[in-house]
């Protein structure tokens, strides 16, 4: 019996003792608390304003050594809405998306540093069939659990990239040439 007690107090002490793993959040957008947006001025007199309404992906995130975390997101191109069918029928041809050869859109981190609430994720995005590294500055908004019984944790970030970057010429003047992102990723932990 002492040997027995023993043993277990000696698995119980293993088992605290290992590290802690990351949790794996699936992107909640079968309900609508994720989004993907863009923002790109309109010959310099307006903001364009739009977003990708079918994309999916997951994220892995460690209380306990944050850096260890991960993120990866597929975006369908063909999704894109800017709130005008015509429009959207540009953003999807041959000048802008080429939704028909680039079906996807894609992020996949390679670092992941928090700074209290803030967080900065590096990764190479792939866009028009072009990888690119890039940043997103961001922060946690929240984690807990949710009235379902499960539990989530919210994130936001937002880059700016080049278009001409991703082999997009069209030109629609000086003002024009970059697009800001912005996510809004809420995750329901496996």
């Amino acid at each position: 019996m002492k040997m027995k007690a023993i043993l277990i107090a000696g698995l119980v002490t293993l088992g605290l003792s290992m590290p802690a793993q990351a949790a794996t959040y699936d992107i909640d957008n079968k309900n609508a608390h994720a989004f993907i947006q863009f923002k790109i001025q309109h010959l310099g007199y307006s903001w364009l304003l739009g977003r990708f309404n079918t994309f999916s992906g997951q994220f892995d995130y460690d209380e306990k050594n944050p850096s260890a975390s991960s993120v990866e997101v597929t975006i369908d191109t063909a999704s894109v809405d800017s709130n005008h069918a015509l429009r959207d029928k540009h953003l999807r041809s041959k000048d802008f998306l080429l939704v028909d050869r680039y079906p996807t859109a894609k992020f996949v981190s390679t670092s992941f540093e928090e700074h209290g609430k803030a967080i900065t994720i590096k990764g190479k995005f792939t866009l028009h069939g072009v990888t690119k590294d890039i940043v997103i500055e961001g922060e946690q908004v929240g984690a807990g659990q949710d009235p379902w019984g499960g539990f989530r944790r919210g994130f936001e970030g937002h880059t700016t990239i080049k278009l001409k970057d991703y082999d997009i010429l069209k030109d629609l003047g000086p003002a024009s040439q970059e697009v800001e992102l912005y996510f809004s990723i809420e995750g329901i932990r496996r």
